[in-house]
């Protein structure tokens, strides 16, 4: 017989520790992987971006009507002035003599939103 203690070997409950382990790790890792490479863009974020362009676009727009001449209806003869010039003129009118500043601002505002007169309808062929 054996007279030695018998010895346990922790050999193989180690190993499958370790197994397990490693097959979380592995499996874990490959979640990680997935998530970071199927998420999708944030929503909205294309939709910012447009957003942001199109504002972009309109400022310009903006700053080029707001501070340059041109015309604004050649054919009732109003021009677009400059908020700086514009702000000069009417204030010295407005100075001199605020009453005709007034009627002339009324005059002015009336032309340009005149409506032209109605197009005659053409003649019924029965008439």
């Amino acid at each position: 017989m054996n007279t030695q203690p018998e010895k346990k070997c922790c050999y193989g409950v180690f190993a499958y520790a370790i197994a397990v382990i490693g097959s979380f790790l592995i499996v874990a890792g490959l979640a990680w992987v997935m998530y970071h490479f199927t998420r999708p863009e944030p929503l909205g974020e294309d939709r910012a971006a447009l957003r942001r362009k199109n504002l972009a676009e309109l400022r310009a727009a903006n700053a080029e009507i707001l501070n340059n001449y041109a015309w604004q209806d050649q054919g009732k003869g109003v021009v677009r002035l400059p908020i700086d010039q514009a702000m000069k003129i009417a204030e010295s009118e407005w100075r001199v003599n605020p009453a005709a500043a007034r009627s002339n601002l009324i005059a002015r505002v009336e032309k340009a939103t005149a409506v032209p007169p109605k197009a005659p309808e053409k003649p019924s062929q029965f008439e």
